[in-house]
């Protein structure tokens, strides 16, 4: 695989870097890392929400695939990072299949690691952006590894809240569900401000404005609405660390101000 690292910029952070940087990877730079602590010294919780976003992808992933979906389309993966998508799909079964997107070249850069599947399932990396799904869709590493006939597990995990354009946002996640046969599934987990104090969202839009931080916090029912036609499976709509929680409820991230919905429904 040719890797091309021309369009590189380390002096801008990067969310997939930055979520790198929370996890306590090693694939940051200086620019990330002070994204990261502004951002977590105005709202202390976001380390802990980014690691609890992370546990949720593998138990998304076991449920899934525990649904004997075996085919995976996971946009936004970021950097390498312990059970990525492919290792959890392919423990359940070892057939399955997965291509990962994202639009950071220093992915790319990382891919090597996260083509190393079982034998007797595919990996692919395609880069390309969420804000352009038909690209994501045309691309050959995508018809080459997924059979579209067959159900796919859609992993849109924190992703969206990057696209600030709301009718861009409702499009992309349309655009691809719109492919998916019946019997697929879509995950999303976004950022919200719905559980914070009338201060902590004054603090939230003052730094989104200035720039400080380039998540776009949406409410519940905004979120439910792109899943208009889909069957939402339960618990609904909840706190990332709430879903199909395997933990001790006093373990996970509680906040007043900054948290993480996730919501997984199957397509009819």
């Amino acid at each position: 695989m040719q890797v091309v690292g021309d369009n590189i910029d380390t002096s801008v952070p990067h969310p997939a870097r930055r979520y790198n940087y929370w996890l306590g990877g090693k694939d940051h730079f200086a620019a990330d890392r002070a994204s990261g602590d502004a951002i977590a010294k105005a709202f202390p919780i976001v380390v802990a929400l980014a690691r609890a976003n992370r546990k949720f992808l593998g138990r998304v992933v076991r449920f899934v695939g525990g649904e004997g979906v075996r085919q995976f389309l996971d946009v936004g993966t970021g950097l390498p990072a312990p059970d990525n998508t492919h290792e959890v799909a392919q423990r359940v079964a070892p057939e399955s299949r997965v291509v990962y997107v994202d639009n950071d070249p220093i992915v790319m850069v990382h891919a090597r690691a996260l083509l190393q599947g079982d034998p007797l399932g595919r990996t692919a990396y395609l880069e390309a952006d969420l804000r352009d799904p038909e690209a994501i869709l045309k691309h050959a590493a995508l018809r080459d590894t997924l059979d579209l006939n067959e159900p796919v597990g859609l992993l849109l995990i924190a992703i969206l809240h990057f696209i600030h354009d709301d009718a861009q946002a409702a499009a992309s996640v349309r655009t691809l569900v719109d492919v998916l046969p019946s019997g697929s599934f879509v995950a999303i987990t976004h950022g919200t401000m719905d559980f914070s104090s009338p201060e902590g969202i004054a603090a939230y839009e003052k730094m989104f404005a200035a720039g400080g931080t380039d998540v776009r916090a949406r409410g519940k029912d905004q979120i439910l609405g792109w899943f208009d036609g889909l069957e939402i499976v339960e618990p609904g709509i909840v706190l990332v660390s709430d879903w199909r929680a395997e933990d001790d409820p006093a373990d996970r991230p509680v906040s007043d101000d900054l948290g993480i919905y996730a919501v997984v429904a199957r397509k009819p």
